[in-house]
């Protein structure tokens, strides 16, 4: 990433276990808007990056090469199973705690984990946040929550917000994923400021556009301000964050009633101005918005290429609108997941598996009976098996994985190449895509 807007060059890391290739849509955009640095572009099937390891390590959830998102699919995996009963196997949690550095933080994946961190590990907040939002959840690994928290406040910019990789401007999604962190954590995410003063929510709401652009544009937030644009990913993110959840969203008790941004009348009409609950409330009118003509599911599509069905980003619009108590609102497209997502998880894998139960728990519904699929069984099947499920003690001993890793492992190709070597990954390693 060029000084002014982008980090060093970096892998990408994903966000709330969808696929990266959802990421491709807002790199080839960012690419032609910024007209400055590269951005990634990744292809499905793509033979595994130089350097993949020829055979995984014990204890991973999925089978595909984990260097982009191996702590991060792996969290998501014991975190969902957590949520539901599920006790994890014991090689899967020792896996992912020896995958933190010894400052706290946590980058994808570490092959050689005995092998201390040094200055050239990416550590990532995306990662780091996740890992920690699994770990607090487990209970037991105190010491690593506390470090991973403490390195996540050490690298907190001016404006209160993160990037995904430290040093870079922040983003929605990477702020986000961090408060969830936070909040898991047993911190008051508020309270948590910069050195000039900022939490983690005035960082948040820097990226809300509030009444800014079209109308069908109102109460969006953006990625990232620079080439600012409404961006579905990152309004999902934010509305969840910006009322202090993270990854699990317990299902509201009653409705709440949807309530759009009043732009015409001036009251939200400045970015970062507005309270938690109208920002969160204006973001979950914006996906609403975004919803097919049935009003089922979001849709993206790469540059030239008919839209399709965005199962990812509907899954997380779902716990989006949950967060904010919107159940009526969140009907339909936890129908259309329910009905089409199944194959989608089984080609994605275990973080897929996982970002679909816990949109399941978050409205409610059984992740065990959805839509004739028993995602929970499938997920376990991703790693080792369970030490136990409810009802039913299983033990530590490895079960096959599936086909599937984490997210889809999509690997660089050359659309960087059209904007010149040397430059970086515009995305800050979280699902990103533009929706304009």
């Amino acid at each position: 990433m060029a000084p002014t807007a982008f980090s060093a060059p970096q892998a990408p890391s994903p966000r709330s276990g969808a696929p990266l290739a959802r990421r491709v849509t807002t790199a080839l955009a960012a690419a032609l808007v910024l007209g400055a640095a590269a951005a990634p572009a990744y292809a499905a099937g793509a033979p595994s990056i130089s350097g993949a390891p020829k055979k995984l390590p014990d204890g991973l959830y999925g089978t595909k090469d984990p260097q982009y998102d191996g702590v991060w699919r792996q969290s998501l995996a014991l975190l969902a199973q957590h949520t539901v009963g599920v006790r994890p196997a014991a090689p899967a949690v020792r896996w992912l705690v020896g995958q933190q550095c010894a400052d706290g933080a946590f980058t994808a994946f570490r092959a050689e984990p005995g092998k201390a961190c040094d200055a050239k590990t990416m550590r990532d907040t995306n990662q780091t946040a996740a890992a920690v939002q699994a770990l607090a959840a487990l209970g037991g690994q105190g010491d690593a929550v506390r470090k991973a928290v403490g390195w996540l406040k050490s690298v907190q910019n001016d404006d209160g917000s993160w990037s995904s990789m430290p040093g870079s401007p922040g983003d929605a999604n990477s702020t986000s994923v961090v408060i969830g962190a936070l909040a898991a954590a047993g911190q008051k995410p508020e309270s948590v400021t910069s050195k000039k003063g900022k939490s983690p929510y005035d960082g948040l709401l820097t990226f809300r556009l509030g009444c800014a652009g079209k109308e069908a544009a109102h109460g969006a937030f953006t990625f990232q301000l620079k080439g600012a644009a409404p961006n579905a990913d990152a309004t999902a993110a934010a509305a969840t964050g910006v009322l202090g959840r993270g990854f699990v969203v317990a299902p509201a008790a009653h409705g709440a009633p949807l309530t759009p941004p009043a732009c015409k009348d001036g009251t939200d009409a400045k970015p970062g101005k507005v309270s938690a609950a109208r920002a969160a409330d204006g973001g979950a009118a914006y996906l609403v918005a975004q919803l097919d003509e049935n009003g089922q599911h979001l849709v993206s599509a790469m540059p030239g290429a008919k839209p399709q069905p965005d199962v990812g980003n509907t899954a997380d619009a779902v716990v989006a609108l949950a967060a904010g108590g919107h159940a009526a609102e969140a009907r339909k497209p936890l129908a259309w997941l329910r009905k089409n997502a199944a194959d989608w998880a089984r080609q994605n894998g275990p973080a897929a598996y996982a970002q679909l139960v816990l949109a399941a728990h978050a409205t409610g519904s059984d992740p065990r009976a959805f839509g004739g699929s028993d995602l929970v069984t499938a997920l376990n099947a991703t790693g080792p098996a369970p030490a136990s499920v409810p009802g039913k003690h299983t033990g530590d001993a490895d079960a096959s994985a599936g086909d599937s890793g984490g997210s889809t492992v999509w690997w660089i190709v050359g659309v960087g190449l059209a904007f010149g070597a040397g430059i970086g990954f515009l995305l800050s390693g979280r699902r990103k895509k533009s929706t304009s």
